[in-house]
């Protein structure tokens, strides 16, 4: 059930946040229903593309950011956000399934990739109180100190996007992918 209306069409959307949804349809082709969701708020729609410019010029690959949504997407039972990331990370980050499984669970078969999805699922599932042992750990795959912000950050960012998509009840406009199971409240 949609809780926070999603403006139809691109001219529907306040004015504010038109040329932003028109840039979105620009670089993809098409408009999801997130983003003009969240135009309902020029300011937030503003800072999420903001920072998702920012982040594509960051250290990590275009495969990786997938890859890290994809962890996060699972671990939340977000399947706007889940349904949305593998469809990207099919399509444009050209990643096969078995990879997106690895992905899901919070591995990769990229031992490199791997301790970094592993690091962005401690995130999630420790709220960011990740060990010493963690961080020692990703930091042996050879990630830099920038690279473990960058790798947090993406993670604070999908966290946002997992909980507006379900606070809003956003409408699934790709193909459907279902959470394997949804965190309970509190854990």
């Amino acid at each position: 059930m949609t809780r926070i209306a999603t403006p139809p069409t691109v001219a529907e959307a306040p004015a504010a946040s038109q040329p932003l949804l028109e840039d979105v349809n620009k670089q993809l082709g098409i408009v999801p229903n997130v983003f003009r969701m969240v135009g309902n708020s020029p300011a937030a729609l503003e800072g999420c593309l903001g920072l998702m410019d920012a982040l594509g010029k960051g250290d990590l690959s275009a495969q990786m950011r997938e890859r890290i949504a994809l962890a996060v997407a699972e671990t939340n039972g977000c399947d706007y956000s889940l349904s949305a990331h593998v469809y990207y990370a099919r399509n444009i980050a050209k990643l096969d399934d078995t990879e997106i499984t690895a992905n899901r669970s919070g591995g990769s078969n990229d031992p490199t990739a791997a301790a970094a999805v592993l690091f962005a699922k401690r995130v999630v599932d420790t709220c960011g109180r990740v060990t010493d042992a963690d961080v020692k750990e990703v930091k042996a795959a050879g990630y830099s100190d920038a690279t473990l912000i960058e790798i947090v950050l993406n993670v604070a960012f999908n966290i946002w996007t997992n909980y507006i998509n379900t606070v809003a009840g956003t409408v699934i406009d790709f193909p459907v992918v279902h959470a394997r199971k949804a965190r309970a409240y509190g854990t």
